[in-house]
């Protein structure tokens, strides 16, 4: 009896260890969130005073920083442009990326591997090597000041990496899946879109969620390429329109890096389910 009890002790106190921890790594990172939650209703003469707590409003709460964002500057335009440029770039990335990284995982040749190091290395190219070159392609198509110009070079970054990764996922996948698919009258295409794709559904949410945040948070190219307010997205928009040379709208930015922040938070947390779903539905019996 004593062994018993010693052991649910050491049980319940592990337990509450393991929960404290959790909860104190929990609280460390959602405090960057919640200062900045907190800082977007804050008072001028509450955020700049040091003896003022940072995470209680020591003064009343005012919503005229929020507004200020939404009146005086195209945070809304900014928002669309980021949107659908990150859906064209995943689109374009998923439709370029899983064949070729289908091919490289198939392919019986002594260079394939080779070549997928090869591509991944392409993502390693720092982008202030390639912003010049680039610049001059964006002009040559006459995509200059427009949005346009970054769905065109978003996927030279998005791409590499992005087959990179499949390549790892396509090659757990047993060809006896695909092969059954086209004895069961399946052309390749089909028996790639219908048996082997769902199984890689894992690989295509993380290419997703990598696509659109890089995309997303992306600064060199959107600075270099885009300079009208109406074409720019929310990396290059907000910093441009809130810090006016030495002039910082604290408030205004805490409250754009929220209303950012929290739906990418909302729909990673969607995927994750997905992912973890794509993982349990996916698995091959041996």
């Amino acid at each position: 009896m004593a062994t018993l009890a010693s052991y649910r002790r050491r049980h319940v106190l592990g337990r509450i260890g393991v929960y404290t921890l959790a909860s104190l790594a929990a609280f460390f990172s959602a405090a960057p969130f919640v200062w900045s939650l907190i800082t977007a209703f804050k008072q001028n003469r509450d955020l700049y005073n040091p003896s003022s707590n940072p995470f209680l409003y020591n003064r009343p709460a005012t919503p005229d920083h929020v507004t200020y964002l939404f009146e005086n500057t195209a945070f809304g335009t900014f928002a669309w442009n980021t949107l659908w440029v990150g859906a064209l770039v995943v689109g374009i990335t998923l439709l370029l990326g899983l064949p070729a990284a289908y091919a490289l995982a198939r392919l019986d040749r002594p260079w394939a591997g080779w070549f997928g190091v090869a591509i991944f290395l392409v993502y390693l190219v720092p982008p202030s090597l390639l912003f010049l070159s680039l610049s001059r392609l964006v002009v040559a198509v006459g995509l200059q000041d427009s949005t346009w110009s970054l769905v065109l070079i978003y996927p030279t970054i998005t791409i590499p990496v992005s087959v990179w990764l499949l390549i790892g996922f396509l090659k757990a996948v047993p060809r006896d899946i695909e092969e059954q698919a086209m004895v069961d009258g399946y052309s390749r295409l089909g028996a790639f879109w219908r048996a082997v794709v769902p199984l890689t559904f894992p690989g295509v949410v993380a290419v997703i969620v990598f696509a659109f945040t890089l995309t997303a948070s992306e600064f060199i190219y959107a600075l270099s390429f885009v300079s009208p307010t109406d074409q720019k997205v929310i990396s290059t928009g907000v910093p441009t329109e809130l810090v006016r040379g030495d002039v910082f709208f604290w408030q205004s930015l805490q409250a754009a890096t929220v209303l950012v922040a929290l739906p990418i938070a909302l729909v990673f947390n969607l995927f994750l389910d997905r992912f973890i779903a794509g993982f349990t539905q996916g698995a091959v019996k041996g």
